[in-house]
């Protein structure tokens, strides 16, 4: 809205670009435009004020087909005022040059004659279709007749107001209505799932059949292998007992063989031995007879050299032992038995035993030397 600044007798007006102003003054035009400022005396100036940039309005409107069916049409249009002078001469666009506000409302008079005028061309056109035929093509033409019937309008373009466009959002019938127009296309989108379902079900099945004949016969075909492995364990256990018993055959003839060469061999060694052995014995016996022979006149000839030796021997200690002193062969005789006594750890001479000993020894060595003398 416009700006209006007080100054005691006078009003300073300063408008906006997208408000068309026209100052009156006795009757006659004193300023018009867009962007107005300008002083001006409250008791003697008339201000009107009209917007020129593009406006919306929402229309929302019911309507009754052919088949007298209830629908809703919801739409919104775009306009302007297109001639804002010749708008001030037909509504009201009368501006209070003290508070800058409009007098009246122009607007909404303006938006009630353009909702009246689309409501009429569409109210026309939905009552020939019926519900369906609206449904499926009414948003197109409600906003075809619509525009062309406000476009052709003679009194909007009196007033100075221009269309610039119409645009219908929805065409919707009652909710009941709705529910029962959407069961035919949500049966036939479920029988369309069902059948969806089944076939997948029956394409399954098909498939498990399809593996379970798989199934059986790769279970035939591993017992017609099983079969043939066994058939052929079998042959091949038969032709291996064959062969078993043919080398057992073999080998008890080798054996048999072999025992038969070995007793041969042993009773051939055994003769032989038996004649060896006993001409053995013969050259054995031949040979220890020599060897006794030999042996005993050996012996008898030591014998004999032993004896005269030995002889020669005790012949030549009794000339040695001839010549000696009494007290040398004393002393002989006593190292003879001393060394036939034994060991003696301690030795207790009294007077008593070396008298007697030495009486023993006397007489012993007076015995000697007459054994001597004869």
């Amino acid at each position: 809205m416009a700006d209006i600044t007080k100054r005691l007798f006078l009003s300073h007006f300063r408008g906006s670009p997208t408000n068309h102003v026209v100052h009156l003054r006795r009757g006659k035009v004193a300023h018009e435009g867009t962007g107005q400022a300008f002083w001006f005396r409250p008791l003697s100036a008339v201000l009107a004020e009209v917007p020129v940039d593009d406006r919306e309005l929402p229309m929302l409107f019911h309507a009754r087909t052919k088949d007298f069916q209830d629908v809703a049409v919801q739409a919104s249009m775009t306009y302007r005022f297109i001639d804002p002078a010749v708008a001030t001469r037909r509504l009201d666009f009368a501006v209070d040059p003290l508070t800058g506000q409009w007098r009246a409302t122009p607007l909404e008079q303006v938006a009630t004659l353009l909702t009246e005028l689309a409501q009429q061309h569409a109210l026309t056109l939905i009552a020939t279709l019926e519900l369906a035929e609206t449904l499926a093509s009414g948003t197109a033409a409600v906003q075809e007749r619509v525009a062309g019937g406000l476009a052709a309008d003679e009194r909007l373009a009196e007033t100075g107001i221009g269309v610039i466009g119409v645009r219908v959002v929805a065409v919707k019938p009652e909710a009941d209505v709705e529910r029962a127009l959407r069961t035919p296309t949500r049966e036939l989108i479920q029988q369309e799932a069902d059948r969806a379902g089944f076939e997948r079900r029956a394409l399954a099945v098909e498939r498990e059949r399809a593996i379970t004949e798989n199934e059986l016969q790769s279970k035939i075909e591993l017992a017609m292998r099983e079969e043939n492995l066994v058939a052929q364990e079998g042959q091949n256990a038969r032709r291996r007992a064959t062969e078993q018993a043919a080398a057992a055959r073999i080998a008890a003839e080798g054996d048999s063989d072999r025992a038969r060469i070995a007793a041969e061999g042993e009773a051939e060694r055994a003769r032989i031995a038996t004649a060896s052995n006993a001409e053995r014995a013969r050259i054995v016996a031949e040979a220890d007879a020599d060897a006794l022979r030999t042996r005993s006149s050996a012996n008898v000839e030591d014998l004999r050299a032993v004896g005269a030796a030995q002889a020669e021997n005790e012949a030549a200690k009794l000339a040695a032992y001839a010549g000696l002193d009494r007290n040398v062969l004393f002393a002989l005789a006593l190292r003879e038995f001393a060394g036939q006594l034994p060991e003696i750890g301690t030795v207790n001479l009294t007077p008593d035993v070396v008298t007697g000993l030495l009486s023993k020894l006397a007489n012993g060595a007076g015995g000697a030397a007459q054994g001597a003398g004869s």
